[in-house]
Parts: C-alpha cells; sequence; structure tokens
C-alpha cells in the first residue's frame, strides 16, 4: 500500500497468482514446456488438420487451448510488470524477451489456425457434431472471419515473425518515450498523467500552464512521435494492401464482430449530434464560466461551484461496490475480490503506464486493474469503470482461454454500465440543486469524451490513414488533420489555439489498437439503451445480464442484445442512446 494522507493507503497490485518474479523458475519452465508442446504439436498436426474427424480436432483445439492459455499467462505477467515502471531498462528488457519468446513459440502453432481455415464449410459441418469440437464453435466462427484475407503460409509467417521487430516493436518506443517525458510547469517536474490531471484543476493559472507545458514538450518531440505515427500507417496500409482489405478500419471491424455498416451509422449519428451536445453544452459551460468562449485547457475545468474535493480511497471504493450492489449482490461480490486481493494497482508514480486499464489475464488466473488514481470524481467514475471491466472479465473466463475475449465494442459494455450504476446512485442521493448542477455536469463531459470526443478521434484515423497513403505526412500536417477535426467536435465554444496541434501524440491507442477507439461510443450508446430497459424491466434483468456477460466472446451484439429487445443495427439505436446525453443536457439547462 502507498498514497498520501488526503488519498489515503492506495493499493499496489502483487503479481505472483501469475508468477513470483522475473527469475523465476516457475517462469522458466512455462516457457521451456511450451516451446516443447508447440513442437510437439506442429510435429503431430501440421498437414493433417483437414483430416482429422470431428473427435481428434475437438482435441487438437483444446490441446492448442492448453497451450494458449499458459503463453497468457507468460505474457500477462510481462506485460504487468512492464505497466509497472517503464522507464526501467531492466523491466524493459525482460519484456522484450518475453516478446520474443512468445512469437517464437507461436509461430509454431500458426499453421493450425491456416489450416483450419481451408477446411470447407460443409466439411466443418460434418466435424462440429461431435461435441468435443461443437464446444468450440463460437471460436472457428470467429476464425473463419478472416478467412477471406488469409495469405500463403509463407507470407503468414513472415508477417507474423517479423512483428516483434515491427509494429511492437514501434508501440514499445512510444510506450518508453511517453513514460520517460518529464513536464515542466512552475519549476516542477511532473509526468504526463499528473500534468494531465491538472487540467481538471479548480486554479485557472494551473490548467494554462499545464497545457502549455504540455504542448511545449509534445512539440519538442514532435517528430519522433510523427514518425512513429507514419510508420505505423505505412506498416498497416501494407498488410491491408496484401490482404485486400476493403479499408483501413476493416480488421478492426472484423476482430471487433461488427458490421461497418452499423460502425457507419454510429459515427454518422454522433457527427450529426455534434450541435446538439458538445457545441450545445460547451456554450452553456462558457456562460457558467463567465466567458464567451472557452480556452482548450478549460474544457474539462471544474465549475467555479465546485469545491474540488478530494475523493479518499476507500470512499471510492464503497461508493463504487454500493452501487454495484444495488443493482445486483452477485455483481458487487465479486467485485469486492479486487479489493480484498492485491488485484489493483492505484498510485500514480514515475514511469508508470498512464492512463487506466482492466487486463483479463487468463481464466485459471483473476484479471488485475491498473489506475493512476489522484482523488478526483473522475477518477472514482474511473474505478467504477475499470471494475465493470474486471467483474466481466471474471465471469467471461468461465467460457475458457480461446472464448472468454470479448470484442472490444462489447467489451466496454460492463465498464460503462458500471459508470452508470455509480453515477445514477449518487444522482439519486443527492437533493441539493447546486451539486445536482455539478454532477450532471460532470456526468455529461464526461459522455462528450466517450463519445463525441472518441468518435472524433476515429475520424482523425480516418482522414490520417487515407491521406498517408499518398506518401509520409509532416507533423505539422498530421497537427491540421487534428486541429480540424477537434474544432468539428468541439464546436465555436472552445478556443483551439495553434500549440494545441501537437495533442494527437499521445493518445496510445492510435498506437496500439488502430482505429480502436470508436468502441467506447459503440459502448455508451449501447448502455444508455441498455439503462433504459432496466428502469423499466420487472424482474430478470439483473439475471438476463450477468448472462450477457458470462457469455464472453461466444455471441456477436445482435444475439446479445435480443434479450434486451435491442438492436444495434437498427438505424434509431444510436439515436435512442444519444438522446439520453442531450436529456441531461436539457436538465442543465433548467438548472
Amino acid at each position: 500500500m502507498s498514497g498520501s494522507a488526503a488519498l489515503g493507503k492506495l493499493p499496489e497490485w502483487d503479481l505472483s497468482d501469475l508468477y513470483p518474479a522475473m527469475e523465476s523458475p516457475a517462469l522458466a519452465s512455462d516457457l521451456d514446456a511450451m516451446a516443447d508442446a508447440a513442437a510437439a504439436f506442429k510435429a503431430r498436426y501440421a498437414g493433417a488438420v483437414a483430416s482429422l474427424d470431428g473427435v481428434a480436432l475437438g482435441a487438437a483445439v483444446a490441446e492448442f487451448e492448453r497451450i494458449t492459455e499458459t503463453l497468457g499467462r507468460i505474457m500477462s505477467f510481462a506485460h504487468l510488470t512492464y505497466a509497472s515502471d517503464m522507464s526501467d531498462g531492466r523491466i524493459g528488457q525482460f519484456f522484450q524477451t518475453m516478446q520474443e519468446r512468445e512469437n517464437a513459440i507461436s509461430a509454431e502453432l500458426l499453421f493450425f489456425g491456416l489450416e483450419l481455415n481451408r477446411v470447407e464449410d460443409a466439411d466443418l459441418e460434418q466435424k462440429l457434431a461431435a461435441p468435443e469440437l461443437a464446444r468450440y464453435r463460437p471460436w472457428l466462427r470467429d476464425q473463419r472471419v478472416f478467412r477471406p484475407y488469409q495469405l500463403s503460409d509463407e507470407l503468414e509467417q513472415a508477417l507474423h515473425e517479423k512483428r516483434i521487430t515491427g509494429r511492437a516493436a514501434w508501440t514499445r518506443l512510444f510506450d518508453e518515450t511517453m513514460a520517460g517525458l518529464r513536464f515542466d510547469v512552475d519549476g516542477r517536474k511532473l509526468t504526463a498523467e499528473e500534468t494531465l490531471h491538472l487540467l481538471a484543476s479548480t486554479d485557472g493559472g494551473k490548467r494554462k500552464a499545464a497545457a502549455a507545458a504540455l504542448a511545449r514538450t509534445f512539440q519538442d518531440n514532435i517528430r519522433l512521435f510523427a514518425l512513429i505515427t507514419n510508420t505505423l500507417a505505412k506498416d498497416g496500409e501494407i498488410e491491408g494492401r496484401w490482404r485486400e482489405y476493403p479499408a483501413p478500419d476493416t480488421a478492426r471491424h472484423l476482430s471487433n464482430q461488427v458490421e461497418a455498416e452499423v460502425v457507419d451509422a454510429l459515427r454518422d449519428a454522433v457527427r450529426a449530434a455534434y450541435p446538439r451536445l458538445s457545441h450545445r453544452y460547451y456554450k452553456l459551460k462558457a456562460g457558467w464560466m463567465g466567458v464567451e468562449r472557452l480556452d482548450y485547457w478549460d474544457r474539462n475545468a471544474p465549475l467555479p461551484e465546485d469545491d474540488d474535493r478530494i475523493i479518499p480511497w476507500t470512499e471510492a471504493r464503497d461508493v463504487v461496490l454500493d452501487a454495484y450492489g444495488r443493482f445486483s449482490t452477485d455483481l458487487a461480490a465479486i467485485g469486492r475480490r479486487f479489493f480484498d486481493n492485491a488485484w489493483i494497482d492505484a498510485p500514480a508514480r514515475p514511469g508508470k503506464a498512464p492512463g487506466a486499464f482492466a487486463h483479463p489475464t487468463v481464466p485459471s488466473a483473476h484479471p488485475y486493474l491498473l489506475l493512476n488514481y489522484q482523488g478526483k470524481t473522475r477518477d472514482v467514475m474511473t474505478l467504477a469503470h475499470e471494475l465493470g471491466h474486471g467483474v466481466h472479465q471474471v465471469l467471461a473466463g468461465e467460457q475458457g482461454a480461446l472464448m472468454a475475449e470479448t470484442p472490444l465494442t462489447l467489451a466496454e459494455t460492463a465498464s460503462v454500465f458500471g459508470e452508470q450504476l455509480t453515477f445514477r446512485a449518487l444522482l439519486d442521493a443527492e437533493s441539493d440543486p447546486g451539486r445536482r448542477k455539478i454532477m450532471l455536469a460532470a456526468k455529461v463531459e464526461d459522455m462528450i469524451n466517450t463519445v463525441v470526443r472518441q468518435i472524433a478521434f476515429y475520424e482523425f484515423e480516418r482522414r490520417l490513414h487515407a491521406e498517408r497513403r499518398g506518401g509520409e505526412l509532416t507533423a505539422e500536417r498530421i497537427g491540421e488533420i487534428w486541429l480540424a477535426v477537434q474544432g468539428e467536435s468541439l464546436g465555436p465554444a472552445i478556443r483551439l489555439t495553434p500549440d494545441y496541434a501537437s495533442y494527437w501524440c499521445y493518445i496510445p491507442h492510435f498506437v496500439h489498437s488502430p482505429f480502436y477507439v470508436y468502441a467506447y461510443a459503440f459502448g455508451d450508446c449501447l448502455v444508455n439503451s441498455l439503462y433504459a430497459v432496466y428502469q423499466n424491466a420487472e424482474q430478470g434483468f439483473q439475471g438476463k445480464y450477468l448472462d450477457m456477460l458470462r457469455a464472453g466472446g461466444t455471441l456477436r451484439h445482435r444475439e446479445l442484445l435480443a434479450p434486451f429487445g435491442l438492436d444495434a443495427g437498427d438505424p434509431g439505436f444510436w439515436r435512442r442512446g444519444l438522446g439520453v446525453i442531450e436529456r441531461f443536457i436539457d436538465e442543465l439547462e433548467a438548472l
């Protein structure tokens, strides 16, 4: 435990449930065992997959799953150790070594998916009559989505093996560079996380100083970030051209198990709603702040009447668990396990990965949460969000290593629902109009950040990748695209000065998971509709909701939402979700 007097003791995770240490004999033994198992698996099945009957193929998939789970445990430990301190050279070396070992072992297994995809549909359907294989039907379905874009075995092998010195290496360069940056704010050298935190300070001078420090340091390093962005965009374009993907974001849609037209409908609905949501809200906020236009560094500023108090960790924990418990005691009981055990790393510290995430690890272990908790209301909502992911991952673990992972679009459901439960519980308990206004404003800002801002990020990526096909983009040109997209989404009540042009460079999703960002908007709008069903539901909603989480990656969005009478393919679905944000703004206007 660590922390300050105001925050109280903050938990730090204990990764020994995965492995005791980087030098652990158990880790070394598992690596060697998996190398042998992968070689034996290849010797047994390579070239023979199509000839296996359903029972034998089911046994092969089960063995593949066992190897995959152990490799997942190794890489989860490596990733979480690295996220704990990206500035430690010894840890960086360990992380790279683990990636290289895992890459070499998984290369031995690559043939299996390629051969499975060459099995004809009718033949595979016959094999699926065997219960041993039928259990893996959802996994096989998801594997075969990429079937039309599969290359020759030699090319697939080359792409797989070179990824460690390609995309993975550029990603590591981004992470370590960002973790190592220090921002001079009034003579204090702060991390990116600490500096970004100041943009929500009650002190306007601190917000302005933090924004200037961010812009200054980003600009000093902008050529490196532009090189990383250009290289990864070109890397994606080359692979996409070889695979004949119809668009740069096709691979993301396929992995998300969502149709391109559904994502287009979401994007179009959100962009059409900009004037009714972000433009309208920021005009209101500018009036509350006593100005005609807000400087960009005041976008997330607390309202003048907000006391901006620090919320201790124990209070944040109790607020979130109580909100979960009001909805479902089963949900809260799973959530409590994260606090009763060392499954959360909460303190902000130099070298630690910025932001927040929930890492599922593997079904035979448990998830871990990374936070940078600094006591703001938004930090409480982030805790509620990541705990939702964690609970979802625990429940989905029942599906096993191959089918527990949920597509990104649906993975955000439980996290955003957890935020909604926490917010509604706090709002329902508040009768003071002034406090309700502060709470509603904070929630609207969070929803705008989740929906409007993420769709703007997605639009930025689409424009950047499209223009990159014509040649490398200068940092200045990337900044121009960024300012244009941000201006469209935020509206005329936000003043975007030229120094904001470099702020694209710190968004990790552009590097780690291209086109990931629309999943946040998908999840928020989906949860808005889902919560409306809950409010009007008879008994039984909680059971159906937990069943949805338990399904993991076995069901697509239409199958998961059908029990609630919802359909993301319906054009009106997104408008209904956006209407929830609009009604919150209506209430703010009335207040």
